[in-house]
């Protein structure tokens, strides 16, 4: 890899120019090391999310023949209920929806997928949060015969709140208004012109029926007015190494490795995953909270030493000087480093039936550091439905998403969530029960 001066390229906040040296190189890295791609899908009741990644896994021969022999026995009717793949949840099968949030994986020969299966009931919009905070990619499913509805809006917002680079509007069961070109394209431009309202870079839009397949893995003849690809082959091919921030060096250590053998008495590494940034042996970092400054050594891998680290990478760096660093520090560069705070002014989605309200005290966990914090102001609730913001409210209920301001006992180091999505988020644990009850994003008001 040709060496950049990340410092330098600061002023670019989210990833870099996907043309430069840089991002093609980790895109032939990430295609060589068969990237992942973290997808969620997301929708109202009966879209059809479970049948699409049941088919996306058939499809892909991402099923075994006992597994396929298990559904099909189970299944009612005239076809195969390819929904009960993710529909684990015995209360699932039974009502017929999605409660849980199901993870299912699969490989194509060009990626590996990690698909999260999410609830469509407004009462499951935390389980949504949760399937969306780590994804590269949302699918919004939307019932072709139903248009778009209050939870199609819903989880578009989401997936704009939580900066999903991707959304992939699926246009479900087009075999039932007999593939009318007029009802997708209606559906489309609707979508769009609610997209235009929020923060959605790219926005792909496919017709397709999850329940026989066209649109799914192929291009279906049913659709000879449709000239895009086959919603497969937009999740193959969507370009996903850019998005990452490649700019910011931040590295929190999640662990210190002191080998007790003879052999290596003298190894000391810290481990992690890179959350930002590209670190390298020589470059000159800064370990916070102490603010020291050294070199790094080496970088080793899971497979001996690599000349190169970016994110998701989970290296272990070796530094060049003996300084006193333990999990919850965070490596960056000298010029570049996030802010250091104990006030946190973040958009929070609140996960438990007891409310948010001031003076209450929780834990707040932020990559690897985790520190007490106590809720100051609830400055206002967003209705998710109108984006309106409720000014005046005292406390969040259960699936509110509002701003909240917190102290902390302790500094974090972060970044603006739509700067760094690793950094500029955090979960709120209940000191008693050790539950997480709510998820934060940093971002500006």
């Amino acid at each position: 890899m040709a060496p950049v001066d990340t410092d330098t390229q600061s002023t670019q906040h989210a990833g870099i120019d996907p043309h430069s040296a840089l991002a093609e190189a980790a895109a032939k890295i990430a295609a060589a090391s068969k990237d992942i791609v973290r997808i969620a899908t997301a929708g109202s009741v009966d879209d059809g999310k479970s049948t699409l990644i049941g088919r996306l896994l058939y499809d892909s021969k991402a099923v075994f023949e006992d597994q396929y022999a298990a559904i099909e026995k189970a299944s009612r009717g005239d076809h195969v209920d390819l929904s009960l793949l993710t529909d684990g949840l015995r209360a699932e099968r039974e009502q017929g929806i999605t409660i849980d949030v199901a993870y299912r994986y699969f490989t194509t020969p060009r990626r590996t997928f990690v698909l999260a299966d999410t609830p469509g009931h407004v009462q499951y919009t935390r389980n949504m949060v949760t399937g969306a905070s780590t994804a590269d990619l949302a699918i919004v499913l939307v019932d072709a015969r139903k248009g778009m509805l209050e939870q199609s809006r819903r989880h578009a917002f989401l997936a704009s709140l939580l900066r999903v680079p991707h959304l992939v509007v699926a246009v479900n069961k087009m075999d039932l208004v007999d593939w009318s070109q007029d009802v997708f394209e209606a559906i489309r431009d609707e979508f769009t012109a609610f997209a235009t309202k929020l923060e959605l870079p790219d926005l792909t839009v496919v017709p397709v029926s999850a329940l026989k397949g066209d649109n799914v893995v192929t291009r279906s003849e049913n659709t000879p007015w449709y000239g895009g690809a086959s919603l497969l082959h937009h999740l193959e091919t969507v370009h996903v190494a850019g998005d990452r921030n490649l700019v910011d060096a931040r590295f929190p250590v999640q662990y210190v490795i002191r080998p007790q053998s003879d052999a290596h008495h003298d190894y000391r590494g810290y481990a992690g995953t890179v959350a930002g940034g590209v670190l390298r042996p020589g470059d000159e970092v800064q370990v916070l909270p102490s603010g020291l400054t050294t070199t790094i050594a080496a970088i080793d891998g899971p497979s001996g030493p690599v000349d190169a680290a970016f994110p998701p990478m989970a290296v272990t760096l070796r530094l060049a000087d003996d300084l006193d660093v333990s999990r919850g520090d965070l490596v960056c560069r000298p010029q570049n480093a996030p802010q250091v705070t104990q006030d946190l002014d973040a958009m929070v989605s609140w996960m438990s039936e007891e409310p948010l309200r001031p003076r209450q005290r929780l834990v707040v966990k932020h990559t690897t550091r985790s520190v007490r914090a106590v809720v100051k102001e609830v400055l206002y609730r967003l209705d998710v439905n109108t984006l309106h913001r409720e000014d005046g409210t005292a406390e969040l209920g259960l699936n509110d998403i509002g701003r909240v301001r917190l102290r902390t006992t302790q500094p974090l180091f972060v970044d603006d969530y739509h700067r760094n999505r690793v950094t500029g988020r955090f979960i709120l644990v209940d000191e008693a029960t050790n539950a997480t009850v709510g998820a934060g994003m940093l971002s500006p008001a």
